[in-house]
């Protein structure tokens, strides 16, 4: 309905226009549509190769023949350009429903429209070619915030995930790089398209930067790729040590993103948890077999041996800078709420946040699941303990985001217990201070959990 109402409202500029008969001055149709035509033929080949983000969007480098179409031919022009320009090869196998055809077309020919009219007024302002490129940059901006703003709706319906996790992403994020880059591509093929003796084949020239520009990105996001399956290897590797923890990190890192989202926690707090999720138990490498495989109760020095994995883990992630924000998840993920767990003896709030929801996101994992010395609780029963400790092991207020998960559906909540007095954090740490904790309370959650 935007297209429709732009073409009969704001007619295509002549600009746009390729000259066929050799007549200067005197533009027909034929060669209107011939211009249209082929900054259509450049966006489709310049959409060609996108670049595909791990949630299935897809980045690609037509935003400077899109923004050039809509320097020289105004919106109409961009909007069309748009339109045919963008088309994917699977939607015409067939392999995308006509509703996200739809979606995908729209968050690109509307934000390309409202730009147009950006541009147009923007070089109403002034003349010469600093305006010109004002209006272009503007354009630009505006183009890349409303199809970020459009993507992140499409990705909110399809699965689930917030807006803002979305533009906050470094993956996301980096996309403001081709906009310094994209953006004044675009105004320079635009300018050398008009210049007389010059024409379409300067086009051509584009050809290479914008190559380069998209091998960067997708250099980008296959390292970021790599990175993260490299730390799963290395989660996977330490798992298989024990043939009953194979897959606990990946499911550890699946439910703390879970309550993660829950609880609102930003992009970088939800990668934090992510690859914290993956790695928290990375210190085990340095536990014996023989107190590792263990099927029998530990002994007070194998407890101590085991209770020192965090600390491992920690040294042994420490000399990476990029997992920086990981280091506090790994090491204090087995922290007490109130101040009894290891290996610093924090309590309440003094653990970091993340850690706090990771403890949660273990304890509900290995409870759920089959070990030599018992057999796997259900649901209920996890949930039941998670409810019974919150307070003492776990904080409340991620036990209570733990509930509204996916892992939670169709479980009756117990609520919390009234079996005992919640004590205070002051009451805590004056406990904390007159006694010493040598291993988890039996009978607790985390009696198993190292």
């Amino acid at each position: 309905m935007a297209l429709l109402a732009t073409s009969l409202v704001i007619p295509v500029e002549h600009t746009i226009a390729i000259e066929l008969d050799g007549v200067h001055g005197e533009v027909s149709p034929i060669e209107v549509l011939a211009g249209l035509g082929f900054w259509t033929l450049v966006t489709l080949i310049a959409s060609a190769l996108p670049v595909r983000l791990t949630d299935g969007v897809q980045v690609a480098v037509s935003t400077a023949p899109l923004m050039a179409a809509t320097v020289l031919g105004g919106p109409t022009a961009g909007a069309w350009v748009a339109l045919l320009g963008t088309t994917d090869t699977r939607e015409l196998r067939g392999r995308v429903a006509w509703y996200g055809t739809l979606a995908n077309h729209a968050a690109i020919v509307l934000p390309v429209t409202l730009a147009g009219m950006v541009l147009v007024g923007v070089r109403g302002l002034g003349e010469g070619l600093f305006w010109e490129f004002l209006a272009t940059l503007a354009a630009t901006l505006l183009y890349f915030l409303f199809n970020l703003v459009l993507v992140s709706l499409i990705v909110l319906i399809r699965q689930g995930r917030s807006p803002r996790e979305f533009l906050a992403r470094a993956e996301t994020a980096n996309i403001w790089a081709n906009f310094l880059t994209l953006a004044p591509l675009g105004w320079l093929m635009a300018r050398l398209y008009e210049i007389p003796g010059g024409g379409w084949w300067t086009t051509l020239l584009f050809g290479l930067p914008l190559f380069t520009t998209r091998v960067a990105y997708q250099r980008f996001v296959e390292m970021r790729e790599m990175f993260t399956q490299t730390i799963g290897a290395l989660a996977e590797a330490v798992d298989k040590r024990d043939p009953y923890t194979s897959k606990h990190s990946q499911r550890v890192r699946t439910i703390a993103v879970d309550i993660g989202r829950v609880m609102r926690v930003s992009a970088a707090e939800l990668e934090a948890l992510e690859w914290g999720g993956l790695l928290h138990d990375v210190g085990k490498i340095g536990v014996p077999d023989s107190v590792l495989l263990k099927q029998g109760k530990l002994t007070r020095e194998e407890r101590i041996t085991m209770n020192a994995h965090p600390v491992l883990g920690a040294q042994i992630i420490g000399p990476v800078d990029r997992l920086a924000p990981e280091l506090p998840v790994i090491r204090h993920h087995h922290e007490w709420y109130n101040g009894s767990g290891y290996p610093d003896r924090l309590m309440g709030d003094e653990i970091p946040k993340l850690a706090r929801i990771l403890h949660v996101a273990d304890a509900f994992e290995a409870m759920t699941a089959d070990r030599p010395y018992r057999k796997a609780l259900s649901t209920e029963q996890a949930l039941a303990e998670l409810r019974k400790f919150a307070g003492v092991q776990f904080a409340p207020e991620v036990v209570d985001a733990f509930v509204r998960t996916r892992w939670a559906e169709d479980v009756r909540d117990p609520g919390r217990p009234e079996l005992r007095p919640i004590p205070t954090l002051g009451q805590l740490a004056a406990d904390r201070a007159a006694h010493h904790f040598d291993a988890p309370a039996p009978g607790s959650p985390a009696a198993d959990l190292a």
